[in-house]
């Protein structure tokens, strides 16, 4: 510890005088003071010190107080100034502290240190000098070292200090027995009181034990009879178990005191033994007394409160207790009320505690209860109140079971338990939780009866006060009880039947009968599903047996009203009825308030218990004692109910009852409504071994359309199969039973109605596994829960006639699929018949279904198809149609012939897709590639991007025919919602396949205008399949009636032809038939009857587009065919690079190398049909006349009505047509789709490219003589867009320079090499017309060709680097994408929009780069970016397009920079710096996370013609792949990195 600090001011004075002890004022401070008293100290001084002045002061002169005031400022002042310095001082106080610590015990150990070296100095200076050492004593140590004894001690220690040796064991217990003998002799001549004859003597000393009082042990010091007996030992066996907490309850020294107190009386006293036993006992009793009355007041405190109360206490005396107070106050009988007393015997003092009851009890019950609570090892007050309590309970019960047995006679009453319970059987047999238990409190002494198992019985608050009052009332009272559990015995018993049980019914006016007058002794049953009809159940107890209960069962018809009048109207039907057949409007309530609807009672039956328990499978169950099963019957007999042991709260009669009516009174209804409907029926019946209730239906009658139906009939021309009487009479024989049964849903609880058809056979063998017996079944399935019998019975005719009209359809089928001279088992295999559907299996491996049946709300046919394993049903698109044919012509056989006939080209058909595309119109409108439009079961419409229409027509022998669907089939004018298709005629005759078809058509009929004759065949529209009573027919049934398909004429038109042509200036002329064709063909049932076609009309208007026909062959003016320029100047000669790398070009078949003239003959070529057999012969020769057209070969006619006439090709070629196929130019990518779809969207895309031209102002429209050919010219150059007349599924472009006049100071104009024109063409027709076809992609090529010649030239460059990337690879970091669409990842403009933009002298286009693999990356790893990049032509600058209000990235970043630091120092003055820019970009951008190769040249050139030249001319194959491929073929697909995903997405693009 620090030092203490020294005194403030010498020595302390005052209050510190003394405390620091003496000597060490001036040595170190070893003790301590704390601030805060030091604090208080100065505080206190300085107090003291103003005190002190102001008391001395007033005294003292003026002066004198001046110098006395300034000494206590100065010396104050000096005093805080220190306690500053110390308090200051005290923050470093622990260093100080640790200081001091370690100084003290330096100082400590020196001092130890010279103290020791001073006692060592002393020793051997004074104490050391004289010491000396004692001789040793060595005989003794000799002798404790060798004998361990030391015998040389004096004699007198041993004789005062070592005592004497002990006896013996055997001394001592021979001493013992001979003490025992002296105790048993004293014992046996003296006087001993019967309580202590049980004793033991042992080892000396006789023990008394006196039960449950106490122990002593005594004993003799001699043997003589004058020596007294020595008290040894009390215990006190008195103990409290209760209260006394394991405690003994009397004191050691109080035991001491009773001990010199007896151990003094037995001293000559002739009678000791007797006085241990008084003093012992009167003690004990007193004892036991003061622990009862202890046990009884904390009783009495802590429960029972003033239940219970110490009437009287006299210490060592008695103790008087009275309980059962409150019946005292309240039983006048008990005047001197319920008291035990607790005493001695004054007579006789050796007796133990007795018991006195007041009332008394039996002396063999008081003593009983003395020995258990008193008596005992277990003192207790309230064991003793309990078992009094308990007897006088038990007293008190058996007197109120006397009472009981006066009216209730052989009834089994018990008494038993503890408390003790008496139980009384109400009814007989009776649960024991339905007896009424009768006890008594325990506490109070009152009576208490409850009912177990109906604790809410409001009954027992009055039987109870019967019980502790008045009791004459006590025999009506059990009569009520007796009735109350009745009518819960009755709720029990129907809990889980469809019934619920009340007391009272809401009456409006009561009704005259007893029975329902207001009362407890009856019960009313509501059954929830007939919501008309009660149950009244009359209970009435045995004159003999009162605990034994007689039901009576009434049947009542009810109805709701609010009124009394409001169903006066109904009360004959409904006393007619069995129940009602709907339910009330609101069900009625029973509660306290005023019900919304009343009851009132129509018709009360009563039930004859004995016939509605002895019928057909029911027995009559003897329940002993004296109890029979009795219910009642309606109508016909009950269930079958197994003989079982049932629980006494079960009625079975009650159930049976319910249960009963339940389930008969649907049927009584059911059968009702049938006779009311005239259908003959059997009644209700048990079944064999009473299984079930059944209803049999003789017969139902013949169906027959409504008037409803007939009217809708009329309206849609569908009419009800005509029923023979041949086919109704087969029906009938067929038809077996007709059985109605209920049952239950397990589900949902939900009673339906089963109805039974069962039929012989059929006359359709089908091959299901489970149709193959004679007996054949139809289960039908009605609901019962809405009680509309009358719907009921509608839904089982309707369903009557789906099996009426589909049997008359498969019975006239049936007679057709036997007879194999038509073979239809071949084409159709019947999978299923049963009565209800009908499934055909079809198509070539019978695995697509058509399952056909007769749907009622319609009124007709329904068609369902479904497909197989391997192969989908097209047929479901033609659903409405077959269905509606099959309900006009009720024939199967002819719509078996026609799935059969339709299978394969409607398969062919649902090839293609019909997905909706964006992109078409504007890239957010969705638009249908194919939308399929049924016409008629052979006729459908198929639309192409809602703009083309082909008309598709299935004939019989494997033929279809296809025409324009733009062209009406009923005159030569246009549908306004479609576009003729231009080259349709010759891209299918490119299909036909001349063996199936016939040969007599010329060419020159493909040069007349189509006319209402030659348009049609003898079969259009869905009404002409079939010829019964119509005079058409179906082109698969009709034998040789159809004429050659080819054939300009055709005797089954729909309209003769016209004697006066129609006029061309009014076209509303009609045309004047000839009068001797009205006859024709096609009759008044033909296609034309049946016509729904928007442009159908009477009216022959004609088109003023179309060209009229020209024996010479040409070809007049025409939207679509402009007339040819006679001032146009051209070289139509294909581009010889070009010929040399596509050997299938379209310029090469259209005229030969050595000529410059369009239609010019050609040389003899292959044929236009890929993979035509060698067998196959030419129908015509090429000729060398130009005008001679018909000296031609079949070449296909581009003009745009040749569509118009039907083109037959076989189910093979039109499957082909619609099969996904790879494109035939091998050099094109993408997507593998249809012939069909790749024609008509060259087609599209060569129409829009019309309208592009049309629209832009910078490109020029020139006429071309060739059909489908487009021709127009930019700045010198002149473009030709047509198909490639090989298959016509491309289009390709060829480009060629104009000559153009020298420019005025003489130069020759900027024009593009070959190799550029070469790569304008290759790019047309790998990017732009390529699938999926885009009108998009083609404005925004235009726009390119709409650039000045140096810009144009750059585009071509990037156009070649897009073409061939492998060019410069060794060269470049990147390979790029000229998009000509938006990409998905641009945000500038909308997606799919065209990607090229020229506003303002300024041109907008995206370049979509990928960063070429290097040190084994892959393609897939690499990094693509998308870059809008803008050209200025003013300020020949490139760079990109940057949003302010977006964050680029680092990689944008990156790119923007270099262009800008191209712009600064790599611009050649007079170049344009689009494609060196880009060539910079491609060549120098390195992305922040980037490490070049570090082989990568960054030198560039940029005239890289002369490479792709050389390429192209050699083999122009490579050019249509990408770099990934050339390089490692491991790069993404040839339209370049990352852009493949757009040109295969079909959606929003």
């Amino acid at each position: 510890m620090a030092p203490a600090p020294q005194p403030l001011e010498g020595k302390f004075q005052g209050p510190m005088a003394g405390y620091l002890p003496s000597g060490q004022e001036g040595g170190p401070r070893m003790n301590t003071i704390s601030l805060a008293v030091l604090i208080d100290f100065i505080i206190q001084r300085t107090y003291h010190d103003l005190t002190v002045l102001a008391e001395l002061l007033p005294r003292k002169t003026d002066m004198e107080r001046k110098i006395e005031i300034y000494n206590f400022s100065a010396r104050t002042r000096q005093l805080f100034i220190r306690l500053i310095a110390l308090v200051k001082w005290a923050n470093s106080v622990s260093k100080v502290d640790k200081s001091a610590n370690i100084m003290s015990f330096l100082d400590k150990q020196n001092m130890l240190f010279v103290e020791t070296a001073d006692m060592l100095a002393r020793m051997s200076r004074e104490t050391l000098i004289r010491a000396r050492l004692p001789n040793f004593h060595i005989p003794a140590a000799v002798e404790v070292l060798t004998t361990g004894t030391f015998n040389r001690l004096p004699t007198c220690i041993r004789e005062r200090i070592v005592p004497p040796d002990p006896i013996t064991p055997a001394e001592k217990k021979q001493t013992l027995l001979r003490l025992n003998q002296v105790i048993q002799h004293r014992l046996v001549t003296g006087t001993l009181l019967p309580q202590m004859r049980e004793f033991k003597i042992k080892n000396g000393r006789v023990t008394f034990e006196v039960k449950h009082e106490f122990n002593v042990s005594l004993t003799v010091m001699g043997d003589g009879n004058n020596v007294p007996w020595r008290l040894l030992d009390i215990d006190i066996l008195v103990e409290d178990k209760e209260t006394g907490d394991g405690k003994a309850l009397v004191h050691q020294l109080q035991v001491n005191y009773i001990h010199q107190l007896i151990q003094s009386r037995l001293v000559e006293n002739p009678n000791a033994l007797s006085e241990v036993y008084n003093c012992l006992h009167y003690f004990c009793q007193s004892l036991q007394l003061e622990v009862l009355y202890t046990q009884t007041l904390r009783l009495s405190y802590e429960r029972l409160d003033d239940n219970i109360n110490v009437e009287e206490y006299v210490p060592g005396v008695k103790i008087t207790v009275s309980y059962w107070r409150e019946l005292t106050s309240k039983d006048p009988k008990s005047e001197l009320g319920y008291r035990l007393t607790v005493q001695s015997d004054p007579n006789e003092i050796g007796r133990p505690l007795a018991v006195v009851h007041v009332p008394s009890l039996g002396a063999k019950e008081s003593a009983e209860v003395a020995d258990r609570a008193v008596r005992s090892d277990h003192l207790s007050m309230e064991r003793l109140i309990v078992y009094t309590v308990y007897i006088r309970s038990v007293s008190r019960l058996n007197d109120l079971k006397l009472e009981f047995q006066s009216f209730l006679k052989e009834v089994d009453f018990n008494l038993q338990g503890t408390p003790a319970i008496l139980t009384v059987p109400v009814l007989t047999p009776c649960l024991r939780a339905e007896q009424v238990h009768i006890t008594i409190d325990t506490h109070t002494g009152m009576l208490k009866c409850h009912v177990p198992k109906h604790l809410d019985c409001p009954i027992m608050s009055e039987m109870q006060a019967c019980l502790n009052g008045d009791r004459s009332k006590l025999q009506q009272i059990m009569s009520e009880l007796r009735f109350w559990i009745t009518h819960r015995r009755c709720e029990k018993t129907l809990q889980h039947l469809p019934a619920a049980t009340t007391e009272t019914l809401p009456f409006l006016t009561l009704p005259d009968n007893p029975l329902m007058q207001p009362g407890r002794h009856k019960i009313y049953v509501k059954l929830h599903r007939h919501p008309n009809v009660i149950i009244v159940v009359q209970l009435k107890e045995k004159p003999n047996m009162p605990n034994e209960m007689e039901y009576t069962f009434h049947l009542g018809f009810v109805a709701y009203q609010t009124t009394e009048t409001d169903v006066t109207a109904e009360e004959a039907q409904n006393t007619r009825l069995v129940s009602s057949s709907n339910p009330p409007p609101h069900p009625p309530i029973v509660s306290a308030e005023v019900p919304k609807v009343y009851t009132k009672l129509l018709r009360l039956i009563e039930f004859d218990t004995f016939v509605a328990t002895h019928g057909p499978g029911t027995d009559v169950d003897e329940l002993p004692p004296h109890k029979r099963k009795s219910t009642g019957d309606l109508i016909g007999p009950p269930t079958k109910q197994q003989k079982t042991i049932y629980p006494a709260y079960f009625i079975p009669e009650l159930a049976h009852v319910i249960a009963m009516c339940d389930e008969k009174i649907p049927f009584l209804n059911l059968a009702q409504e049938l006779a009311r409907r005239e259908i003959t029926h059997s009644g209700l019946q048990v079944e064999a071994n009473a299984t079930s209730l059944v209803l049999k239906i003789l017969s139902l009658p013949m169906p027959g359309p409504p008037q409803i139906e007939q009217k809708q009939q009329n309206q849609t021309s569908t009419s009800v199969p005509t029923i023979e009487k041949a086919v109704w009479n087969d029906l009938m024989k067929r038809l077996l039973s007709i059985s109605v049964r209920s049952q239950m849903n397990k589900s949902n609880q939900i009673r339906n109605w089963g109805v039974e058809f069962v039929f012989f056979s059929t006359p359709l063998q089908s091959t299901h596994q489970k149709e193959q017996g004679n007996r054949r079944t139809v289960y039908l399935t009605y609901e019962q829960a809405n009680h509309d019998f009358v719907k009921t019975v509608d839904d089982l005719l309707r369903d009557w006639s789906k099996i009426v009209y589909l049997y008359t359809l498969v019975f006239n089928f049936s007679e057709h699929y036997k007879n194999k001279r038509l073979n239809l088992t071949e084409v159709v295999s019947v999978k299923s018949y049963n009565y209800m559907n009908l499934l055909l299996g079809y198509g070539p491996k019978k695995e697509v279904t058509c399952n056909i049946y007769w749907c009622a709300q319609s009124n007709g046919f329904r068609l369902i198809y479904v497909g197989g394993i391997s192969a989908v049903n097209a047929h479901s698109m033609m659903r409405d149609q077959l269905a509606s044919h099959l309900n006009r012509q009720h024939n199967l056989t002819q719509v078996v012939q026609i799935l059969h006939e339709t299978y394969n080209p409607l398969s062919s058909i649902a090839k293609l897709p019909i997905i909706p595309l964006l992109g078409i119109p504007r890239p957010q409108v969705p638009i249908l590639s194919f939308c399929i439009l049924p016409q008629s079961p052979c006729l459908i419409r198929l639309a192409y991007q809602a703009i083309y229409c082909l008309e598709i027509r299935m004939r019989s022998g494997r033929l279809v025919s296809i025409r324009d669907g733009a062209y009406s089939r009923f005159y030569s004018n246009l549908i306004d919602e479609f576009t003729p298709i231009q080259g349709l005629k010759g891209f299918l005759l490119k299909h036909v396949d001349e063996n199936a078809v016939y040969r007599g058509r010329s060419q020159s009929e493909d040069d007349n205008p189509p006319s209402p004759m030659g348009m049609e065949d003898n079969y259009s529209g869905p009404g002409s399949v079939s010829g019964a009573g119509t005079g058409g027919s179906s082109p698969f049934t009709s034998g040789g009636s159809m004429r050659g398909p080819q054939s300009p004429r055709d005797s089954g038109l729909r309209f003769p032809a016209p004697h006066t042509p129609p006029s061309s200036s009014n076209p509303h002329t009609p045309a004047s038939p000839h009068p001797s064709a009205g006859g024709g063909g096609g009759g008044s049932g033909g296609p034309g009857s049946n016509q729904s076609h928007p442009n159908f009309s009477l009216t022959s208007p004609p088109a003023h587009h179309l060209p009229h026909p020209s024996p010479g062959g040409l070809m007049p003016s025409s939207p679509l065919n402009p007339q040819p320029s006679p001032h146009m100047v051209h070289s139509p000669g294909p581009n010889t690079l070009y010929m040399q790398g596509h050997q299938d070009s379209p310029f090469t078949a259209m005229s030969p190398a050595n000529t410059n003239w369009p239609n010019s003959p050609s040389m003899p070529r292959p044929s236009p049909r890929p993979g035509q057999s060698p067998e196959h012969k030419p129908s015509g020769s090429t000729g060398a006349n130009v005008g001679t057209s018909s000296a031609m070969s079949r070449v296909p006619s581009n003009r745009s009505w040749a569509g118009a006439t039907p083109t037959l090709l076989t189910h093979e070629a039109l499957e082909t047509l619609c099969r996904s196929s790879p494109h035939p130019n091998k050099d094109i990518t993408g997507p593998e789709i249809s012939p069909l779809e790749r024609f008509l969207g060259c087609v599209f895309m060569r129409r829009m490219l019309q309208r592009h031209i049309q629209g832009d102002e910078s490109i020029t429209t020139l006429n071309s003589n060739e059909p489908g050919m487009v021709l127009f010219k930019v700045d010198g150059l002149q473009f030709q867009v047509m198909l490639n007349q090989l298959h016509m599924e491309s289009l390709h472009l060829k480009a060629q320079h104009l000559p153009t006049p020298p420019t005025p100071d003489g130069k020759q104009p900027f024009q593009l090499s070959a190799d550029d024109l070469l790569v304008l063409e290759q790019f047309f027709d790998l990017r732009v017309v390529s699938p999926p076809y885009r009108p998009n992609a083609m404005t925004a090529f235009c726009r390119v060709l709409s650039c000045p010649g140096q810009v144009l030239k750059d585009f071509v460059q990037i156009m070649r680097l897009d073409l061939k990337p492998e060019l410069m690879a060794e060269q470049l970091k990147w390979t790029l994408q000229f998009c000509m669409r938006v990409p998905p990842s641009a945000a500038i403009i909308p997606i799919g929009t065209p990607g090229i933009y020229i506003c303002k002298l300024k041109i907008l286009f995206f370049l979509q780069i990928t960063r070429i693999p290097y040190k084994g990356k892959e393609w897939k790893d690499s990094p693509t970016l998308l870059l809008p990049m803008v050209y200025d032509l003013t300020s020949n600058i490139t760079q990109l397009v940057e949003r302010r209000e977006q964050v680029q990235s680092p990689a944008m970043n990156a790119a923007s920079a270099l262009l800008r630091r191209f712009t600064e120092f790599g611009v050649q003055h007079g170049q344009c710096s689009l494609f060196p820019a880009v060539l910079d970009l491609l060549t120098n951008l390195q992305l922040p996370n980037d490490v070049p190769p570090p082989n990568q040249v960054c030198t560039y050139s940029t005239n890289i013609g002369p490479t792709v030249g050389q390429v192209v001319g050699s083999s122009p194959n490579p050019m249509m792949h990408s770099p990934m491929q050339q390089m490692g073929q491991m790069g993404p697909s040839p339209v370049g990195p990352g852009y493949t995903q757009m040109s295969q997405n079909q959606g929003p693009q």
